[in-house]
């Protein structure tokens, strides 16, 4: 009995320690992002005088991008990939770990459509691992602990530390090897006290050092009324059909990319990268600071501007990804389908649109993101990133909704992938 409550400490014990250190690896990476996007896009092209500087800069990331690819391999590897390998195989190859760096570095400081997302959580999952291989108590629980990572990852990204912990469970089929050791209840405690320890180490770094980056600003009201509640017959087949452009832009280039020979297709990706940041910067980067300045802006502009803005951000994406200049899509996505709820707002309520913007971008991001990510509660938990709670329902009404409908047309990136085992 002594030595299973001690064996319960130290996993408790471990367990805090690495949400810790995972914590503290996605801040100082986040950290070096800001600082070298800061570089590259305003420090440089302000003290040399020359505004294009980028687009060589860019082009020259694509190429160094290609050239790992050509050696190591397709790094980093997408969210779903990632997931489907832990599931599949239990375990994630860690070896390559700086081209995983680096090659999660380039595309973000150059201002690929992406976010930071999907090279974390590889990241994360390989230095889990790691420990598990290399850590003698740690070997019985490893798989555990690459989830704890994972979890810790997407909570401290998205500033929802439910998002991390459910989108990691939320439809798993609970047969792996970790809930035949632990019951689901102790697997929630764990992921809370890591995602905590996680949390509490980005506070302690930001206190000192700073914010490591910008999140997505926040509504601060979502006003709901009758004629809002109605304009779900439009705002949920509006979302619904976002999806299916994403699906059919994410075939396209995924072709694309595989006819273009490696080296060759990053090195046209980072061209066009740079290119598309000098033209029209607002369908650059993730997109948290361009959402900001939109919600300030965004009755200045027509209702077929901010529509197309919304379509060509997520042709960006997908082009960034497959192209081999590759990230996470949560906040692209974030942000397209909010544009398009400005765009709807603008044309319905032309003569006052802000008071049901908040609302017209909640719904369609919901629609969107339940559609693709397959999970209604997460992606809901996800959009209170940047939406009031007091519209937490009819997000949650229309994530499930885009879940169904989706569900009719054939899978396309089939979700997110967290369960799968491709």
């Amino acid at each position: 009995m002594k030595e299973r409550h001690a064996n319960s400490i130290k996993l408790v014990l471990f367990t805090a320690l690495l949400g810790g250190f995972a914590g503290a690896v996605i801040w100082c990476f986040l950290k070096a992002v800001s600082l070298c996007t800061s570089l590259l896009w305003v420090r440089l092209p302000e003290s040399t005088g020359i505004s294009w500087i980028p687009l060589i800069i860019c082009t020259l990331g694509g190429l160094i991008t290609g050239v790992l690819h050509r050696i190591f391999g397709d790094y980093p590897e997408e969210l779903d990939v990632v997931m489907g390998r832990i599931k599949k195989d239990k375990h994630y190859d860690y070896h390559p770990m700086a081209v995983m760096l680096v090659c999660a570095f380039i595309p973000l400081i150059c201002a690929s459509s992406v976010g930071p997302e999907a090279g974390l959580t590889g990241i994360i999952a390989a230095l889990c691992y790691w420990v598990g291989d290399n850590v003698t108590f740690a070997k019985r629980n490893s798989e555990l602990f690459s989830e704890i990572g994972e979890a810790v990852t997407l909570g401290q990204l998205f500033h929802s530390p439910l998002f991390g912990i459910l989108a990691v469970e939320e439809g798993g089929d609970g047969d792996d090897d970790a809930t035949v050791m632990l019951t689901r209840g102790n697997k929630l405690l764990f992921y809370g006290i890591s995602t905590g320890a996680g949390f509490l180490t980005a506070y302690v770094l930001t206190y000192f050092f700073g914010t490591a980056m910008e999140g997505f600003p926040a509504f601060a009201d979502a006003p709901m009324g009758a004629c809002d509640y109605l304009m779900l017959l439009v705002y949920i087949p509006v979302g619904l059909l976002l999806y299916l452009i994403f699906e059919l832009c994410e075939k396209l280039t995924k072709g694309a990319g595989r006819c273009i020979p490696v080296t060759v297709r990053e090195t046209v990706c980072g061209l066009v990268i740079g290119a598309m940041g000098l033209a029209l910067p607002i369908v650059m980067s993730s997109g948290e600071e361009q959402m900001g300045e939109l919600m300030e802006t965004f009755v200045s502009f027509s209702p077929l501007f901010l529509a197309g803005i919304c379509v060509l951000k997520i042709i960006m994406t997908t082009f960034c990804i497959n192209l081999g200049m590759k990230g996470g899509h949560f906040f692209p996505l974030i942000f397209a389908c909010t544009c398009m709820g400005f765009a709807l707002a603008s044309f319905v309520f032309a003569s006052d649109p802000v008071p049901h913007a908040a609302f017209a971008a909640a719904a369609v991001c919901a629609t969107m993101l339940g559609a693709q990510l397959k999970k209604p509660i997460a992606a809901s938990l996800l959009l209170l990133l940047c939406f009031p709670v007091k519209a937490l329902l009819c997000i949650f009404i229309c994530a499930a909704c885009g879940k169904s409908l989706a569900s009719v047309f054939p899978a396309g990136r089939g979700g997110m992938g967290f369960a799968s085992g491709d």
